[in-house]
């Protein structure tokens, strides 16, 4: 590699540039004349040219010195830049996609919210959110921005900030023959079931509880996503199962019935997880917050909204 030159010459050929005089560029770096006149001896053999020669009285720029000036001023410039601490993030001016990976039922409850809010603080973000998969924090390093849903056994370069939990509930179709019940832990077992999960598995927590009531379900269908559930719901007699804030939201645009499920089952943490590559990053800063604004916004309706379902995790 070739060895750099002493970068500190820069300011002092800038000022001597400018200048056009050893004394005046002293004068503007607040150093000795002689001092400067060592400078421009170091300068003369680094650059391979007289740069300032005697003219009369004074002195002059030389051919190469005049074309090296306006680089060194772009130069300097730059490098003064890189060193001064980041500015103020100017939403209004903000250029940057951000990549974030989420659930369906995360992705209704904040997706319009969020990109209503980006179009009014940030119209310069643009917003890519990509589906749950096969997750691999990892891809929190190059690939995603931001992940939000449970999270499990994190590397060490992950930070994560928790949004609230969310709690289940049940839909039924709003003409359905029991829309209108306030289910039993007997009733709830007799109706037929939709579960979400990715891998088709259908026992989960539901099951336990009700075991323990000496009861049993039937799952008549697992649907892959729970928009998907709610459709299913919409055409049958059957319980669609998903969570609480996202049956609201459902509810809203589907006609459908919002129903309490009568087992005492946990909540389901929600959070937002990123790499520490972004940590301190203003913009990414600003998308958590916003983010944690939106959740709170929704209200305690089941603690949150809708998070990613554990590996495979049946309701």
């Amino acid at each position: 590699m070739q060895r750099l030159p002493d970068m500190n010459l820069l300011p002092s050929l800038d000022a001597l540039l400018r200048a056009g005089s050893v004394a005046g560029a002293a004068t503007e770096m607040r150093i000795s004349a002689s001092a400067m006149s060592r400078a421009l001896g170091r300068l003369r053999r680094v650059v391979g040219d007289e740069l300032l020669v005697p003219s009369g009285r004074g002195l002059t720029l030389t051919p190469r010195a005049r074309e090296l000036q306006p680089r060194v001023e772009a130069a300097l410039a730059s490098a003064l830049a890189a060193l001064r601490p980041q500015p103020e993030l100017e939403l209004g001016v903000l250029k940057r996609e951000f990549t974030l990976r989420t659930n369906d039922g995360v992705a209704v409850m904040f997706g319009p919210a969020l990109t209503e809010r980006v179009l009014r603080e940030a119209p310069g973000v643009r917003l890519r959110l990509l589906p749950e998969g096969e997750e691999n924090p990892a891809d929190l390093r190059d690939r995603i921005d931001l992940d939000v849903g449970q999270m499990h056994d994190l590397p060490h370069d992950i930070r994560t900030g928790r949004l609230g939990e969310y709690s289940y509930a049940a839909v039924a179709r709003a003409d359905g023959p029991y829309a209108d019940e306030r289910l039993t832990p007997e009733r709830f077992a007799a109706l037929p079931h939709i579960t979400v999960t990715r891998r088709g598995r259908v026992r989960s927590v539901v099951d336990e509880g009700l075991a323990e009531l000496g009861l049993a379900r039937d799952v008549l269908a697992t649907a892959p996503t729970y928009t998907a559930a709610c459709f299913f719901a919409l055409r049958s007699d059957a319980l669609a199962l998903v969570p609480r804030r996202f049956a609201i939201e459902a509810a809203r645009a589907m006609p459908l019935a919002v129903l309490d499920i009568p087992l005492d089952l946990p909540a389901y943490p929600l959070v937002q997880a990123w790499h520490l590559r972004v940590d301190t990053d203003p913009a990414h800063r600003w998308l958590r917050g916003a983010l944690a604004e939106i959740v709170t916004a929704l209200g305690p309706t089941g603690g949150g909204p809708a998070g990613q379902t554990a590996p495979d995790a049946a309701i």
